[in-house]
Protein backbone atom coordinates (compact mmCIF):
# COMPACT_ATOMS: atom_id res chain seq x y z
CA UNK A 1 0.00 0.00 0.00
CA UNK A 2 1.37 3.07 -1.10
CA UNK A 3 1.37 5.89 1.94
CA UNK A 4 4.13 7.74 0.85
CA UNK A 5 3.92 11.58 0.63
CA UNK A 6 7.37 12.61 -0.24
CA UNK A 7 7.47 15.91 -2.47
CA UNK A 8 4.01 16.50 -1.20
CA UNK A 9 3.50 20.15 0.28
CA UNK A 10 0.41 19.82 2.69
CA UNK A 11 -1.30 22.76 3.88
CA UNK A 12 -2.94 22.03 7.24
CA UNK A 13 -5.93 24.26 9.67
CA UNK A 14 -5.85 24.67 12.97
CA UNK A 15 -3.03 22.57 13.33
CA UNK A 16 -1.07 24.34 16.54
CA UNK A 17 -2.92 21.99 18.47
CA UNK A 18 -5.54 19.26 19.04
CA UNK A 19 -6.54 17.06 15.83
CA UNK A 20 -4.53 19.67 13.61
CA UNK A 21 -1.59 19.02 15.04
CA UNK A 22 -1.60 15.78 14.87
CA UNK A 23 -2.74 15.55 11.49
CA UNK A 24 0.33 17.54 10.75
CA UNK A 25 2.56 15.05 12.37
CA UNK A 26 1.02 12.08 10.32
CA UNK A 27 1.30 13.32 7.29
CA UNK A 28 4.89 14.59 8.12
CA UNK A 29 5.75 10.86 9.37
CA UNK A 30 4.85 9.96 5.74
CA UNK A 31 7.31 12.22 4.30
CA UNK A 32 5.01 15.68 3.19
CA UNK A 33 6.03 19.21 3.90
CA UNK A 34 3.61 20.95 6.08
CA UNK A 35 2.60 24.14 6.43
CA UNK A 36 0.80 24.53 9.94
CA UNK A 37 -1.86 26.91 9.87
CA UNK A 38 -3.52 29.23 13.53
CA UNK A 39 -3.61 32.04 15.13
CA UNK A 40 -1.25 31.59 18.37
CA UNK A 41 2.17 32.30 16.65
CA UNK A 42 3.77 31.03 19.64
CA UNK A 43 2.49 27.37 20.02
CA UNK A 44 2.70 27.27 15.63
CA UNK A 45 6.44 28.24 16.02
CA UNK A 46 6.37 25.19 18.90
CA UNK A 47 5.21 22.78 16.42
CA UNK A 48 7.84 23.52 13.66
CA UNK A 49 10.08 22.55 16.68
CA UNK A 50 7.96 19.04 16.70
CA UNK A 51 7.93 18.62 13.27
CA UNK A 52 11.39 18.75 13.09
CA UNK A 53 11.95 16.03 15.04
CA UNK A 54 9.89 13.74 12.12
CA UNK A 55 10.56 12.18 9.16
CA UNK A 56 13.44 12.05 6.95
CA UNK A 57 15.10 15.48 8.14
CA UNK A 58 14.88 16.56 4.53
CA UNK A 59 11.22 18.13 4.81
CA UNK A 60 10.89 21.74 4.94
CA UNK A 61 8.12 23.33 6.93
CA UNK A 62 6.68 26.18 7.44
CA UNK A 63 3.57 28.24 9.07
CA UNK A 64 1.04 30.50 8.21
CA UNK A 65 -0.35 32.27 11.27
CA UNK A 66 -3.91 34.05 10.78
CA UNK A 67 -7.46 34.40 12.77
CA UNK A 68 -10.08 31.99 10.56
CA UNK A 69 -12.78 34.30 11.77
CA UNK A 70 -12.73 36.43 8.04
CA UNK A 71 -12.06 34.80 5.15
CA UNK A 72 -10.53 37.73 3.56
CA UNK A 73 -7.54 37.88 5.86
CA UNK A 74 -7.03 34.54 5.06
CA UNK A 75 -6.95 34.58 1.57
CA UNK A 76 -4.69 37.48 2.50
CA UNK A 77 -2.44 35.82 4.22
CA UNK A 78 -2.05 32.69 1.88
CA UNK A 79 -1.64 34.71 -0.96
CA UNK A 80 1.24 36.30 0.68
CA UNK A 81 2.17 33.11 1.77
CA UNK A 82 2.06 31.75 -1.91
CA UNK A 83 3.70 34.39 -3.48
CA UNK A 84 6.68 34.55 -0.58
CA UNK A 85 7.64 30.43 -1.15
CA UNK A 86 6.28 29.81 -4.16
CA UNK A 87 4.45 26.33 -3.52
CA UNK A 88 1.72 24.18 -5.29
CA UNK A 89 0.07 22.49 -2.36
CA UNK A 90 -0.89 19.15 -3.33
CA UNK A 91 -2.76 18.64 0.24
CA UNK A 92 -5.55 20.76 1.76
CA UNK A 93 -6.86 19.94 5.73
CA UNK A 94 -9.70 21.73 6.74
CA UNK A 95 -9.86 22.26 10.43
CA UNK A 96 -11.35 24.98 12.55
CA UNK A 97 -12.72 25.39 15.70
CA UNK A 98 -16.36 24.47 16.06
CA UNK A 99 -19.01 27.28 16.89
CA UNK A 100 -20.22 27.46 20.53
CA UNK A 101 -22.51 25.23 22.13
CA UNK A 102 -26.27 25.72 22.75
CA UNK A 103 -29.62 25.05 21.53
CA UNK A 104 -30.30 26.06 17.95
CA UNK A 105 -33.62 27.88 19.22
CA UNK A 106 -31.44 30.18 21.69
CA UNK A 107 -28.77 31.02 18.67
CA UNK A 108 -28.80 34.63 17.15
CA UNK A 109 -28.46 35.48 13.33
CA UNK A 110 -25.06 36.55 13.96
CA UNK A 111 -23.83 33.24 15.38
CA UNK A 112 -24.95 31.52 11.94
CA UNK A 113 -23.20 33.93 9.89
CA UNK A 114 -20.07 33.94 11.79
CA UNK A 115 -19.93 29.42 11.90
CA UNK A 116 -20.72 30.31 8.10
CA UNK A 117 -17.28 32.21 7.73
CA UNK A 118 -15.59 30.28 9.95
CA UNK A 119 -16.02 27.16 8.49
CA UNK A 120 -17.51 26.69 4.81
CA UNK A 121 -16.44 30.31 3.58
CA UNK A 122 -12.52 29.19 4.34
CA UNK A 123 -12.82 26.27 3.00
CA UNK A 124 -13.85 27.32 -0.39
CA UNK A 125 -11.53 30.28 -0.42
CA UNK A 126 -8.48 27.98 0.20
CA UNK A 127 -9.93 24.86 -2.24
CA UNK A 128 -10.29 27.88 -5.12
CA UNK A 129 -6.33 28.87 -4.29
CA UNK A 130 -5.01 25.52 -4.26
CA UNK A 131 -6.58 23.59 -6.66
CA UNK A 132 -5.09 24.81 -10.10
CA UNK A 133 -2.08 24.03 -8.54
CA UNK A 134 -3.29 20.09 -7.48
CA UNK A 135 -4.49 20.16 -11.57
CA UNK A 136 -1.23 20.92 -12.73
CA UNK A 137 0.66 18.32 -10.76
CA UNK A 138 -1.86 15.67 -11.46
CA UNK A 139 -2.35 15.09 -7.66
CA UNK A 140 -4.48 16.66 -5.01
CA UNK A 141 -6.36 16.04 -1.63
CA UNK A 142 -8.71 17.84 -0.02
CA UNK A 143 -9.60 16.15 3.38
CA UNK A 144 -12.42 18.61 5.87
CA UNK A 145 -12.69 17.56 9.30
CA UNK A 146 -15.87 18.07 10.00
CA UNK A 147 -18.53 15.92 12.73
CA UNK A 148 -20.19 13.24 13.26
CA UNK A 149 -23.23 15.45 13.36
CA UNK A 150 -23.79 15.86 9.61
CA UNK A 151 -24.75 12.25 9.87
CA UNK A 152 -27.06 12.46 12.91
CA UNK A 153 -27.53 16.11 14.61
CA UNK A 154 -25.82 16.21 17.89
CA UNK A 155 -28.02 17.48 21.47
CA UNK A 156 -26.92 21.00 22.09
CA UNK A 157 -25.23 21.73 18.69
CA UNK A 158 -27.49 23.69 17.06
CA UNK A 159 -25.53 25.80 14.81
CA UNK A 160 -22.65 23.23 14.70
CA UNK A 161 -25.09 21.38 13.13
CA UNK A 162 -26.43 23.72 10.74
CA UNK A 163 -22.84 24.86 9.49
CA UNK A 164 -21.33 21.36 9.37
CA UNK A 165 -24.51 19.61 7.12
CA UNK A 166 -23.38 22.64 4.90
CA UNK A 167 -20.05 21.84 4.66
CA UNK A 168 -20.89 18.08 3.94
CA UNK A 169 -22.90 19.25 1.19
CA UNK A 170 -20.10 21.82 -0.31
CA UNK A 171 -17.72 18.80 -0.44
CA UNK A 172 -19.58 16.34 -1.98
CA UNK A 173 -20.56 18.67 -4.81
CA UNK A 174 -16.83 19.77 -5.27
CA UNK A 175 -15.69 15.94 -4.80
CA UNK A 176 -18.00 15.20 -8.09
CA UNK A 177 -16.46 18.31 -10.16
CA UNK A 178 -12.88 17.76 -8.91
CA UNK A 179 -12.92 14.20 -9.71
CA UNK A 180 -12.02 14.13 -13.39
CA UNK A 181 -8.74 16.00 -12.64
CA UNK A 182 -7.47 13.09 -10.06
CA UNK A 183 -8.57 15.28 -7.15
CA UNK A 184 -10.37 13.61 -4.11
CA UNK A 185 -12.45 15.60 -1.55
CA UNK A 186 -13.66 13.58 1.67
CA UNK A 187 -14.36 14.31 5.05
CA UNK A 188 -13.75 12.56 8.35
CA UNK A 189 -16.33 12.90 11.28
CA UNK A 190 -14.68 13.02 14.52
CA UNK A 191 -16.82 11.59 17.28
CA UNK A 192 -16.28 12.51 20.85
CA UNK A 193 -12.23 13.39 21.16
CA UNK A 194 -9.75 14.09 23.83
CA UNK A 195 -9.34 17.82 22.66
CA UNK A 196 -9.93 21.13 24.21
CA UNK A 197 -12.87 21.66 22.11
CA UNK A 198 -14.51 17.71 24.10
CA UNK A 199 -13.37 19.77 27.72
CA UNK A 200 -15.27 22.84 26.83
CA UNK A 201 -18.36 20.70 25.95
CA UNK A 202 -18.03 18.64 29.08
CA UNK A 203 -17.74 22.02 31.26
CA UNK A 204 -20.58 23.71 29.78
CA UNK A 205 -22.47 20.09 30.08
CA UNK A 206 -21.52 19.53 33.96
CA UNK A 207 -22.69 23.47 34.56
CA UNK A 208 -25.97 23.37 32.71
CA UNK A 209 -26.93 20.50 35.68
CA UNK A 210 -24.87 20.74 38.05
CA UNK A 211 -22.94 17.28 37.62
CA UNK A 212 -19.56 16.63 37.91
CA UNK A 213 -17.11 16.71 34.68
CA UNK A 214 -15.86 13.01 35.36
CA UNK A 215 -19.94 12.09 35.32
CA UNK A 216 -21.05 13.74 32.49
CA UNK A 217 -17.86 12.07 30.87
CA UNK A 218 -18.43 8.52 32.27
CA UNK A 219 -22.13 9.10 30.65
CA UNK A 220 -21.05 10.14 26.94
CA UNK A 221 -18.56 7.14 26.95
CA UNK A 222 -21.31 4.98 28.00
CA UNK A 223 -22.82 6.37 24.89
CA UNK A 224 -19.76 5.02 22.64
CA UNK A 225 -19.86 0.98 22.25
CA UNK A 226 -16.09 1.40 22.62
CA UNK A 227 -16.52 2.98 25.88
CA UNK A 228 -13.88 5.72 25.34
CA UNK A 229 -13.28 8.74 23.92
CA UNK A 230 -10.99 8.80 20.68
CA UNK A 231 -7.42 9.99 20.63
CA UNK A 232 -6.60 13.02 18.12
CA UNK A 233 -3.63 10.64 16.48
CA UNK A 234 -6.69 7.99 15.49
CA UNK A 235 -8.88 10.40 13.76
CA UNK A 236 -5.29 11.81 12.25
CA UNK A 237 -4.39 8.36 10.79
CA UNK A 238 -7.58 8.77 8.80
CA UNK A 239 -6.54 12.12 7.10
CA UNK A 240 -3.61 10.50 6.48
CA UNK A 241 -5.05 7.29 4.67
CA UNK A 242 -7.36 9.73 2.71
CA UNK A 243 -4.80 12.19 1.96
CA UNK A 244 -2.42 9.44 0.57
CA UNK A 245 -1.73 7.65 -3.28
CA UNK A 246 -3.46 4.53 -1.59
CA UNK A 247 -6.96 6.44 -1.32
CA UNK A 248 -6.74 7.46 -5.14
CA UNK A 249 -10.15 5.79 -5.73
CA UNK A 250 -12.04 7.34 -2.36
CA UNK A 251 -13.87 10.22 -3.22
CA UNK A 252 -16.76 11.91 -1.89
CA UNK A 253 -17.80 10.43 0.99
CA UNK A 254 -18.36 10.51 4.56
CA UNK A 255 -15.54 8.73 7.16
CA UNK A 256 -16.79 8.54 10.99
CA UNK A 257 -13.98 8.14 13.37
CA UNK A 258 -15.89 7.71 16.64
CA UNK A 259 -15.80 4.26 18.29
CA UNK A 260 -19.29 3.18 16.69
CA UNK A 261 -21.48 5.91 18.32
CA UNK A 262 -23.26 7.45 15.23
CA UNK A 263 -26.72 5.66 15.11
CA UNK A 264 -26.90 5.59 11.60
CA UNK A 265 -24.61 3.50 8.82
Amino acid sequence: MNLDLKGKNAFVGGSSKGIGKAVAIELAKLGANVTLVGRDETALVQGLIDLSFIGTGEQKHDYVAVDFSNHERVKGAVSKHLKKTNKTYHILVNNTGGPASGKISDAEEKDFVAAFELHLLNNHALAKMFVEGMKKDGYGRIVNIISTSVKQPLPNLGVSNTIRAAVANWSKTIANELGAFGITVNNVLPGATETERLKQIIDVKSQKTNASADTIAEEMKNEIPMKRFGKPEEVAAAVAFLASPAASYINGINVPVDGGRTGSL
